[in-house]
C-alpha cells in the first residue's frame, strides 16, 4: 500500500487544527464586554446536570469562553506599535465598578492659592533640567549636584553697607535656615487653616469642619480684634457688641522704694539659699515620686528619710506618716 508524503502532512494537520479549539464561541445569549475593564458578562444559564458531573473541566470551558470572547473584541480595537510590542488602545469603561472607600473629599485652597486666583496667576511648570554654564552640562534644577549652586561658593562678596568683619558664609547659611523655617510654619498654618486648630503665634484660624463653639468664636474675635498697631483701641464696635475687659493677668511689681529691713532680709534669704551645705528636699514630692515608683511604704519611709536626715526625730516622721497617708 502506497502512501502519498502529501497526504500523511494534511491528515496530520487536520487532526492537529481539531485538536485546537475554535476562535469562534456560539453564545444563546451574547456576552456583554467592557473594553475598557477588561470585563466579559456571561447571562447564559448553567447547565447544572454538567456541572455537578464534571465541575472542574466546566468552569474550565467557561473560562475559556469568556476569555476568548474577550481577546476577539480586544483584536477589533485601533492598535499601534511601540518599539518591538503591539499596544491596543483601550476606549473609556462603560461599566460602573463601587469603590471601596469613598471619594475623598477635595481639600481646601492654600492662602497663596487663593491669592494666585483672585490675580489670576497661574502656576507654570518648569522643566528638571537645566543648563549650568560651569560644567557645560544639563544639571537638575534642585537638590543634589543641582545647576549653578551657589552654596559651593569659595569666596564672597562683602557688601559696601555690611560689617567687614562678619562672616558672609555663616550669615548666608543663617539666611537659609529662617527661610525653610518660615516655609515650615506657613505649611502648618495651612494645616491648621483646614483642621480649624490653633497655630503658635497666630491664634485660632479659620474655621474647619467641625464646629466651633460660642465662646471659642469669641475669643478668637477679641483676638483678631486686638492685633492691631493700637491693640483694638481704635477699631469700629459692631451693633451689640459687649464691652470686654482686658484679657489676661496684670502683672505685679514691687516698689522702687521699700524699707531696709524688707530688702535686707529678701536678700539674706538669697543668700542662705545659695550657701547651704546640703540641698533643700520637699518631702512631699518626694514621698510621691517614690510611691508612684512602686515601692512599698517600708522603703519609701527609710528612703526618703536617710535623704533628708530625720531618722531620730520623731516629729519628722509623725509629718512624714500624715503626708503618705494624704498623699494616697
Amino acid at each position: 500500500m502506497v502512501v502519498r508524503a502529501e497526504a500523511l502532512l494534511q491528515k496530520i494537520q487536520k487532526e492537529q487544527e481539531e485538536k485546537l479549539l475554535s476562535i469562534q464561541v456560539p453564545k444563546t445569549i451574547d456576552v456583554a464586554i467592557d473594553a475598557g475593564n477588561l470585563l466579559a458578562c456571561d447571562s447564559n444559564p448553567i447547565d447544572t446536570k454538567q456541572l455537578r458531573s464534571d465541575k472542574e473541566n466546566y468552569l474550565k470551558n467557561l473560562a475559556r469562553e469568556g476569555t476568548q470572547l474577550l481577546f476577539n473584541e480586544i483584536w477589533k480595537l485601533p492598535i499601534e506599535r511601540v518599539q518591538d510590542a503591539v499596544i491596543a488602545k483601550v476606549p473609556s469603561p462603560t461599566t460602573v465598578i463601587p469603590r471601596e472607600k469613598p471619594i475623598p473629599k477635595a481639600k481646601p485652597p492654600t492662602k497663596w492659592e487663593e491669592y494666585a486666583k483672585l490675580k489670576g496667576i497661574r502656576k507654570l511648570k518648569k522643566g528638571r533640567m537645566v543648563w549650568d554654564d560651569e560644567s557645560k552640562s544639563w544639571k537638575p534644577r534642585w537638590g543634589y549636584n543641582r545647576a549653578n549652586d551657589d552654596t559651593k561658593e569659595w569666596v564672597l562678596e562683602v557688601p559696601a553697607n555690611a560689617d567687614p568683619n562678619e562672616d558672609q558664609f555663616e550669615k548666608k547659611l543663617k539666611e537659609k535656615k529662617e527661610r525653610v523655617a518660615k516655609n515650615e510654619l506657613q505649611r502648618l498654618r495651612n494645616v491648621a487653616r483646614r483642621t480649624g486648630k490653633k497655630v503658635p503665634g497666630v491664634g485660632r484660624t479659620a474655621v474647619g469642619q467641625e464646629k466651633q463653639s460660642k465662646l471659642e468664636l469669641e475669643a478668637a474675635f477679641h483676638v483678631s480684634k486686638q492685633a492691631t498697631a493700637s491693640l483694638g483701641r481704635f477699631q469700629e464696635t459692631l451693633k451689640g457688641e459687649k464691652n470686654v475687659k482686658k484679657r489676661g493677668q496684670k502683672r505685679k511689681f514691687e516698689a522702687v522704694t521699700q524699707k531696709g529691713n524688707t530688702e535686707k532680709e529678701k536678700q539674706l534669704s538669697i543668700l542662705n539659699q545659695m550657701y547651704k551645705k546640703s540641698p533643700q528636699l520637699n518631702l512631699t514630692k518626694a514621698v510621691n515620686k517614690e510611691i508612684q515608683d512602686g515601692h512599698s511604704v517600708k522603703f519609701v519611709i527609710f528612703n526618703v528619710c536617710s535623704k533628708a536626715g530625720v531618722q531620730r526625730r520623731a516629729k519628722s516622721m509623725f509629718n512624714l506618716f500624715v503626708t503618705i497617708f494624704l498623699s494616697g
